[in-house]
């Protein structure tokens, strides 16, 4: 199969793109590699696009892995006919190929099979032919055997009926133009298991046609079948249906056509539908699975790629009622400096909080804090309003409510024990809390990402697909950021490309005990090659190493081309700091950057690229997206009205509307019809995890704690 022109049609490139990504992926490059260091032989396609790629091509390759088995299989049964391989080479769907080989799949025991057992094919045959000549009855008549259980004419002609059921539902053509029918026209039902109340009530009496379905309706459907409230099934275009089947074998209105006809109806009703309605539903989980993973992955790079509040010692609270707040302070690179516990969250006056207070007051003073981090966990409502009324107390201090997601996993995990082997969960939670704030990327990279939830219905989903997407993600954000290979966790430096966990350890290892003052040190690393360093060094930073280059984004590779620019345009080596070479563009211009690109032997996305990162050596990106909201008060439900006006920030985004964070400690949604005044297809085309958007309050429902908000100013 030539996959790179397959490809290239399918996702609207040139087939030298995708032929140079397949040979790249074959050669044992990482996506992240290939899109940073390989733009002249891809044509500059993003992470995301090549991921797309690698997994249509696994696609391609396993369907003619499929082929192959199945060919095989066919020639050794000596049923394989010119016929049957064309129609191999024109599936291009692992259903279309499983329709091929249906009719020579062993089957288990079935109506048919019984048939054959009693000698009734030929009859079948016979009627297949359809004579318009020819007593029925009377060559039914000829079976009867009363020992092989064929006891009476209607018995014979039953059996025979099954036999072309059978032979029919396996027709491939035919289950192909039936599937279209039924994905096209068929409606999806359900009503109740249960007589009894359940989140799954507005689902009690429901009817909605398939194609229209929406993935999280699909996926609560599902759920609520298997959790034994629903009863779902699948209403088919019928009529039309059978009039097909039998277009396809009924010919004319003699006796043996009606028993064909027969034939036809029985394998719509008993064979071919269950069968595709089940696909069917299959497909739909899978398309609904694949929605939901596309949305999950969208909500945790978001996540990750938040801007990390630099630069602030940080008070990190996990809150609780009988065990008290654990308290952690931590300095502006996440040295654990203080830990304590405050009992604040209980009703009352009390010299507890009294105590409370003064223990926050004096971790402010004494380590100069100006951001607290509150866990949104247990409590964490009460914890809220406990710190901001302390605020006027504490000028230049902020605080942010910070996702508890997953830290009681990393808490409890041996990596927080060997870290913090004299500290207790909660207090290592108070810690993790803190570093979230200060960089969310280096701390939730510590997890496992499905345990972040910012997504919908996730463990339904298939969780080895959602595994491998969201670690893409994971990797994806840490080298579009970058790390410094001097203070990386071994869980950071697992996800730079080309770097797994052993090798991180070693990376690790050989760090503390040798330390690592440049790029070309990493060399000496236990197990890491030269193609491990290939594909990582770009991505690791040494900021204190005596080759300033060894600090930005440019490859070791380019180093050269990278000193006969900087020479070229009239600068040393030595020139290159943080600050930059902020003109440097503009003299690349005015020289020529195609001229510039041809002396140096480069193309031109790579010169650009070196030309940007000697620009702002070492750039984060997330320092260009919008900063998370710190708040210095905080707001009770029972204080919104209707109409009024407020700035959160969006916490989750989901396939009907966006969760907003309005310093309520609930959250707010607002719906997919309220994020625009105009058609929205789905939310994310609005807004994404972490924005900063203004809302106004729609209503407020304080028993339920449900607040509606939206996004158009009405």
């Amino acid at each position: 199969m030539d996959y790179a022109s397959l490809l290239a049609a399918e996702f609207k490139l040139r087939p030298q793109q995708v032929q140079a990504v397949i040979d790249l992926l074959d050669a044992g490059n990482t996506i992240p590699f290939i899109a940073r260091y390989r733009k002249e032989a891809t044509g500059s396609l993003d992470d995301q696009l090549l991921r797309e790629l690698a997994e249509r091509l696994e696609y391609l390759r396993n369907l003619d892995k499929r082929r192959e088995e199945i060919r095989r299989t066919l020639e050794e049964q000596g049923v394989l006919t010119e016929e049957i391989e064309a129609q191999f080479q024109k599936a291009q769907t692992l259903a279309a190929l499983e329709d091929i080989y249906r009719p020579f799949r062993p089957k288990r025991r079935t109506r048919a099979t019984v048939a054959k057992e009693k000698g009734l094919e030929p009859l079948a045959n016979w009627l297949l032919v359809q004579p318009t000549r020819g007593d029925v009855e009377a060559q039914a008549a000829k079976f009867i055997d009363a020992e092989k259980g064929v006891e009476d004419i209607d018995a014979a002609l039953a059996g025979a009926r099954d036999i072309l059921a059978e032979r029919i539902s396996d027709d491939a053509p035919l289950r192909g133009r039936l599937r279209t029918l039924v994905e096209r026209e068929s409606v999806t039902e359900t009503r109740a298991a249960k007589d009894e109340d359940s989140v799954y009530s507005m689902y009690y009496d429901y009817h909605e046609p398939v194609r229209a379905m929406a993935p999280h309706r699909i996926l609560a459907i599902n759920r609520g079948e298997r959790e034994g409230y629903l009863k779902v099934g699948m209403a088919a275009p019928e009529e039309k249906a059978v009039d097909a089947v039998k277009r396809a074998f009924v010919r004319g209105d003699s006796p043996a056509a009606r028993q064909v006809g027969m034939a036809c109806e029985d394998a719509w009703d008993r064979l071919i539908f269950p069968s595709l309605e089940r696909e069917l539903r299959a497909e739909l989980t899978d398309r609904a699975n694949a929605a939901a993973i596309k949305v999950f992955s969208q909500n945790l790079h978001q996540l990750l790629m938040q801007p990390p509040i630099k630069g602030k010692v940080t008070l990190g609270v996990d809150p609780g009622f009988r065990t008290g707040c654990k308290l952690a302070v931590v300095d502006e690179n996440g040295k654990v400096l203080d830990t304590g516990v405050g009992y604040f969250t209980l009703p009352g006056k009390s010299a507890a909080k009294e105590a409370a207070a003064r223990l926050i007051k004096d971790f402010v003073h004494k380590y100069n804090v100006t951001a607290i981090a509150i866990g949104n966990g247990t409590a964490s409502r009460e914890s809220e309003q406990f710190i901001a009324a302390l605020l006027p107390e504490l000028p230049g201090v902020a605080y942010m409510i910070v996702s508890e997601a997953g830290a009681s996993v990393y808490s409890a995990s041996p990596l927080a024990a060997a870290e913090f082997p004299d500290f207790d969960v909660t207090q290592r939670s108070a810690v993790s809390i803190a570093r979230r704030m200060q960089d969310p990327l280096a701390e939730l990279v510590k997890i496992d990402p499905k345990a972040i939830g910012v997504g919908q219905y996730q463990h339904d989903l298939k969780q080895n697909e959602l595994t491998d997407a969201l670690d893409g993600v994971v990797e994806q954000c840490v080298n579009a950021v970058g790390v410094e290979v001097s203070t990386a966790s071994a869980e950071l430096l697992s996800h730079v490309a080309g770097i797994g966990p052993a090798l991180a350890r070693n990376i690790v290892a050989y760090r503390e005990e040798n330390g690592i003052p440049t790029r070309a040190a990493l060399r000496k690393v236990p197990k890491l090659g030269p193609k491990a360093f290939e594909q990582c060094a770009g991505f690791l930073r040494v900021m204190d190493s005596a080759n300033p280059l060894d600090a930005t984004a440019v490859h070791p590779e380019s180093y050269d081309a990278a000193k006969a620019l900087l020479k070229a345009l009239g600068y040393d080596l030595k020139a290159v700091t943080g600050a930059g070479l902020r003109d440097i563009g503009q003299k690349a211009r005015d020289f020529g950057l195609e001229k510039l690109a041809a002396d140096l032997g480069l193309g031109l996305p790579t010169l650009n690229d070196i030309l940007s990162e000697l620009q702002k050596p070492g750039r984060d990106p997330r320092d260009d997206l919008p900063k998370p909201v710190l708040h210095t008060d905080v707001l009770d439900i029972k204080d919104l009205k209707p109409g009024m006006e407020l700035t959160g920030t969006v916490r989750n985004v989901i396939d009907f509307g966006a969760f907003v964070d309005i310093g309520v400690h609930q959250d707010g949604l607002v719906h997919i019809s309220r994020l625009a005044n105009r058609y929205v297809k789905h939310p994310s085309e609005v807004v994404k995890v972490g924005d900063v958007v203004k809302v106004w309050v729609v209503s407020v429902d304080e028993n339920k704690k449900r607040i509606a908000l939206t996004m158009v100013k009405e």
